[in-house]
């Protein structure tokens, strides 16, 4: 089985995306979405387990949702992305996977991160 871990940056002020919502999703072979989690990044950003319990999960795709509307609109900022969704798959067994989030109120970026 695989691991998830997410983090992400406020790239306009160089800290840490604290307190994000964020929701893990599987998506099937019909694009059905089945949530499999809900997690906050903690104080640096970060969340180490995004899948259930243990953080194991299969190979397959994948979708994080970040709440960055919620985000920004509590630190007093307007953004143009309420929600960035990033779909990913995962093919091998046993490997983590680290998704990166950049964000700034009127942009973002990710990557596969290690």
């Amino acid at each position: 089985m695989s691991t998830v871990s997410t983090h992400v940056l406020n790239t306009a002020t160089g800290r840490p995306g604290a307190a994000i919502k964020l929701v893990f999703e599987a998506i099937g072979p019909d694009g059905i979405r089945t949530e499999i989690n809900r997690a906050i990044t903690n104080a640096d950003g970060r969340v180490a387990k995004v899948g259930p319990g243990n953080g194991a999960i299969k190979a397959g795709t994948y979708r994080l949702t970040f709440m960055t509307g919620e985000y920004f609109t509590a630190a007093g900022s307007r953004c143009f992305y309420p929600k960035v969704e990033i779909e990913f798959e995962i093919g091998a067994a046993d490997e983590h996977f680290h998704v990166p989030l950049l964000i700034s109120p009127f942009g973002f970026s990710t990557y596969r991160g290690s």
